[in-house]
């Protein structure tokens, strides 16, 4: 069943009722239709009341009459949101500033945010320009849009360098690679999140940072930063299987446990077996980390070696030789158990960031890559607000475990 028209809805049919009237659609819509007349006259009228308000007084007052400051003409600008030619009203001593477009604008509010809008969707310069030919009517440049996104840069650098909390119990770290052009070659960029799960158990960006290639090395510089930032302490830390990863977490972190993602580990052990044997082959990995106890587990991957030993010796011997840091999350009940195995939670988080850098193609610097980013990430975090599932329980059995670190 249809919902009634509000009072609102209504009012604008009226309004297109009475302009369809008289105008055709092309008369309205077109570079010099009624819409940009109507842009003009709405802004020069908000403009005259700007200034009324400014002086005290309504235009041709007597209160205007030798009372001082007064009107004093108007001076012409074009603004680009509808492309219209304006007349800004200026008085005697020069100290109007009108809000709706502030001196050295030329662009209305709303304006930026919507082409702001466009980019954190992934939207290409290109996509953005015939959007904002459409909506207002106006060929924006590159260089336009690029000013415009450059704003939020400060905004990044405050975000990226804000106080974080003490303790978080959980913290994912993980990278994905851009293009990115670099002395005239296209090449491979890391871009490093840190995602946290903090004592309240909800999901929270700690950050992001960009390098030439993933590694050990760089991460160590990332753990030192959130160590400067004020995290003194991280109970867990889920990660991939980088070489040196858990040694540069313990160098900043020594206490902290760190949990190999099994999901990760799992990816890299396929890649060893064909298409056609992969689906029974993770069958059997599956065995090993989804049993009730440690021991289980361990005589599961006995289990899948003298069965596949034989094709592929390489998959038994990187889960030995990794697991250590692959069975921690046995110590804790089932629930909590696939919040700590697995990475999924900045998987999730990667994915989207990547469906916004797919149509960029290589970005130009590594700014940009940070502004598209953040842009991104800041959309995403904005429909978080759910804790873990049974995030109390995990907590306090997270207390238990690690006895002392947990604030009361």
């Amino acid at each position: 069943m249809a919902r009634k028209k509000d009072k609102r809805e209504k009012e604008l049919d009226g309004l297109v009722d009475d302009l369809l009237k008289d105008h055709r659609p092309e008369d309205i819509l077109n570079q010099d239709g009624l819409v940009q007349e109507l842009t003009k006259r709405l802004v020069e009228r908000v403009l005259e009341g700007e200034m009324t308000e400014h002086l005290g007084y309504e235009k041709h007052a007597s209160e205007g009459r030798n009372g001082g400051n007064s009107r004093n003409g108007k001076t012409s600008k074009r603004i680009k949101t509808g492309n219209a030619e304006i007349e800004v009203p200026r008085d005697r001593e020069g100290d109007f500033e009108p809000t709706l477009v502030p001196k050295g604008r030329r662009r209305l509010p709303g304006f930026d945010d919507k082409v702001i809008a466009l980019y954190a969707r992934g939207m290409t310069t290109r996509e953005i320009q015939s959007g904002v030919m459409e909506i207002y009517g106006v060929e924006v440049s590159p260089s336009l849009i690029s000013a415009v996104t450059d704003s939020v840069l400060e905004d990044a650098k405050a975000w990226q360098s804000r106080p974080l909390d003490a303790v978080y119990p959980i913290v994912y770290l993980d990278a994905i690679h851009v293009k990115m052009r670099a002395s005239g070659h296209v090449q491979n960029t890391a871009v490093y999140v840190a995602l946290g799960i903090n004592l309240e158990g909800c999901k929270e960006l700690l950050g992001l940072w960009v390098g030439e290639a993933e590694g050990a090395k760089f991460w160590l510089s990332v753990l030192t930063e959130l160590k400067n930032r004020g995290v003194q302490d991280i109970l867990i830390a889920s990660v991939d299987g980088l070489k040196g990863f858990p040694e540069a977490i313990g160098s900043v972190y020594p206490k902290t446990q760190v949990q190999l993602c099994i999901v990760h580990m799992v990816r890299n052990s396929l890649r060893f077996v064909s298409w056609k044997e992969r689906r029974v082959v993770a069958k059997d990995l599956r065995a090993i980390y989804t049993g009730s106890t440690l021991e289980g587990a361990e005589q599961a991957l006995d289990a899948f070696g003298a069965k596949w030993d034989d094709r592929f010796p390489m998959i038994t011997k990187s889960w030995r030789a990794n697991w250590a840091h692959l069975t921690p999350f046995f110590d804790y009940p089932p629930d909590l158990r696939k919040v700590i195995y697995t990475t999924n939670a900045i998987e999730t988080i990667n994915a989207q960031l990547r469906k916004v850098v797919k149509k960029k193609g290589a970005f130009p610097t590594p700014e940009s890559v940070r502004k598209v980013m953040y842009l991104a990430m800041t959309r995403a975090s904005a429909r978080w607000s759910k804790p873990v599932k049974d995030w109390t329980a995990a907590l306090n059995h997270l207390a238990v475990v690690f006895e002392g670190r947990v604030p009361l």
